[in-house]
């Protein structure tokens, strides 16, 4: 079990109650989709993604982006058990999608990018401390069912 500082808590939830869903969520997966473009084997069903102005614009990349943010919000709802609460998705992942677990780090990094760009000055090193320990607690979670 993971523990939380005060701090850490009212971070993560102030992260979340700050960030613009729709903007986050969609640039994420696209910066992740662009920068790393071996991800975009698990979107073959998404269309048009072959070069960076198609990932951006694409609306079924866009609507995944903010899929993948109201997971995480389950998370921020569930700081404690993050683990029980991902262990549905975790099997999704490993079992059906077969998806590359190292693939979660890399959506945790560029999301972490997204959110600092989006908060600027706010975005200081506790804060990033905060939000990047709550993001390796989701993907160890998300990990978990890999063997």
């Amino acid at each position: 079990m993971v523990e939380w500082t005060d701090f850490e808590r009212a971070t993560i939830q102030d992260i979340f109650s700050r960030i613009d869903y729709d903007v986050v969520g969609p640039a994420a997966l696209s910066r992740c989709l662009i920068v790393y473009p071996w991800t975009q084997r698990y979107f073959g069903s998404f269309g048009n993604l072959y070069n960076a102005a198609a990932i951006s614009s694409n609306p079924k990349v866009a609507a995944h982006g903010k899929v993948v943010l109201s997971g995480l919000e389950k998370a921020v709802k569930n700081m404690d058990d993050i683990k029980q609460t991902y262990a549905d998705l975790s099997v999704l992942h490993s079992e059906k999608l077969h998806v590359d677990p190292d693939n979660f780090k890399l959506l945790a990094d560029c999301l972490t990018i997204v959110v600092a760009a989006q908060m600027g000055a706010d975005f200081n090193c506790d804060v990033q401390a905060a939000f990047q320990k709550f993001l390796a607690v989701v993907v160890s979670s998300l990990r978990r069912q890999y063997h």
